[in-house]
């Protein structure tokens, strides 16, 4: 995974929001968006999946090398896309099933909250 700025995210971000109709434009804003917050965020202990466009593994603490992660998120990537802006928070989309999130560490609400 190469290095992805900030700049870079908002730019694919901003243009999907041009056309969300897209799909190479989604998957762009997607796959740019989940990079850079795996960046912000090393680590192999919680999966992010967001399929079928891209899952980054963040935060440290347990190693994960094979299988299942001991944690593991799956959204979609419109929902990611709205609570990586700030425009769904992470409890109105676990309230209304747009979040599968199993294993400790799953709630990501706090690290969505700072980056």
């Amino acid at each position: 995974m190469t290095n992805v700025t900030r700049a870079e995210v908002d730019l694919a971000v901003a243009a999907c929001q041009g056309a969300p109709e897209d799909r190479d434009t989604l998957a762009l804003a997607v796959r740019k968006s989940l990079e850079w917050f795996a960046q912000a965020n090393p680590g192999r202990a919680v999966e992010v999946r967001v399929p079928p466009f891209k899952a980054v593994q963040i935060l440290g603490g347990t190693t994960h090398r094979r299988g299942t992660p001991p944690a593991v998120v799956e959204m979609s990537p419109q929902t990611w896309l709205e609570l990586f802006t700030r425009k769904l928070t992470w409890d109105q989309a676990v309230a209304t099933g747009q979040i599968v999130a199993s294993g400790e560490r799953s709630d990501l609400s706090e690290i969505l909250n700072r980056n």
